[in-house]
């Protein structure tokens, strides 16, 4: 074959592919349901052909909030008004989210309302055995709607999970009711989640950062989000406001508003957004944004991605990628960092 040739063949390949995962976005975000008198539009979670509220309420934000009462009246008020996708994670403020948040749940019968999603954060069989044991028991709950191996941020992770046998004790955990999917997180960088995309195992979700300075740096929406779309694996987005920074730098600095960025995210054809809410505002604010949400046209969305073009492209406001500053604890000690 001529140089020539197999330059075009090459053009072509990358064209059919490009065609095809536009379609496939577009798709998810033509199914999105519209927003009901007390629910929230929603979207299906990959192969597992679950409906999930496209706004999902974070573990960590609620575990920070210093009244466990209102924290619970957070959770409360968030699945009378149809938020009823709830992150969480092993790790997160020392077990004490998950704590608060089965307290919550147990009331009520409001577990059955609710696609509980939390996140192992080991890699060994024993480990993550135990990590699964500790989440149920301080979830209250007898089984787990998606367990997610967390924190991908190391490009041994995908690795250490197969070879140490975290993933065979997720499969043990499916196999025996404890868990109904599995998934596995990250914030680091695309080639660590490419990576886990290409082992043997068919993912059902896939959690990463989405926000509009992504469009620019290590994106995980051009080169991650195409390859789950095409195996089929739920995008969960996360870090929208790029961190949430207690400055709101990309909102501050930016120039962006909330709205704008949420927007933004919920455009791409994630399945849900994983939002920061330690208080009945956010709360309230975010409900407003979900029920009203319309989709950006590309130019809408090219404009504000150019909006951010000079200080997205060298991560300094992306800093979960481009440091070591957010690596969780427990993790960087897997791993032999400092902490």
């Amino acid at each position: 074959m001529s140089p020539k040739a197999s330059t075009r063949r090459q053009f072509m390949k990358r064209a059919t592919t490009t065609v095809s995962a536009a379609a496939l976005a577009n798709q998810i975000i033509a199914q999105t349901t519209p927003a009901g008198a007390n629910g929230l539009p929603m979207r299906t979670l990959g192969r597992t052909g679950q409906k999930v509220s496209i706004l999902c309420l974070g573990g960590w934000h609620i575990g920070a909030v210093k009244d466990h009462k209102e924290a619970i009246r957070i959770m409360h008020a968030a699945i009378d008004e149809g938020m009823t996708f709830f992150d969480n994670a092993w790790d997160y403020h020392n077990g004490h989210s998950e704590e608060v948040m089965g307290t919550a749940l147990a009331q009520d019968g409001r577990r059955k309302k609710v696609f509980l999603m939390t996140k192992n954060c080991e890699r060994d069989y024993a480990g993550s055995m135990k990590n699964l044991e500790d989440s149920l028991r301080r979830l209250k709950t007898d089984y787990l709607d998606l367990w997610q191996f967390h924190e991908m941020v190391y490009h041994n992770d995908p690795d250490w999970v197969f070879e140490k046998g975290g993933m065979k004790a997720a499969l043990e955990a499916k196999k025996q009711g404890k868990v109904r999917y599995i998934g596995f997180t990250g914030h680091k960088d695309p080639l660590i989640h490419l990576k886990m995309l290409g082992k043997p195992q068919d993912w059902d979700s896939a959690q990463m950062p989405i926000n509009v300075l992504d469009a620019h740096y290590r994106s995980f929406q051009h080169e991650v989000v195409p390859v789950c779309l095409k195996k089929n694996v739920g995008v969960i987005g996360m870090k929208g406001l790029a961190g949430g920074y207690p400055d709101g730098t990309l909102l501050v600095k930016g120039g962006l508003t909330a709205e704008e960025c949420f927007r933004y995210c919920l455009s791409l054809p994630v399945s849900t957004q994983v939002v920061g809410i330690n208080t009945m505002a956010h709360l309230k604010a975010d409900i407003a944004l979900a029920r009203s949400f319309k989709p950006m046209t590309k130019a809408e969305m090219a404009a504000l991605e150019a909006r951010v073009k000079d200080v997205a492209g060298d991560g300094r406001y992306e800093t979960f990628k481009s440091t070591k500053d957010f690596d969780g604890p427990h993790h960087r000690r897997q791993h032999g960092f400092a902490v």
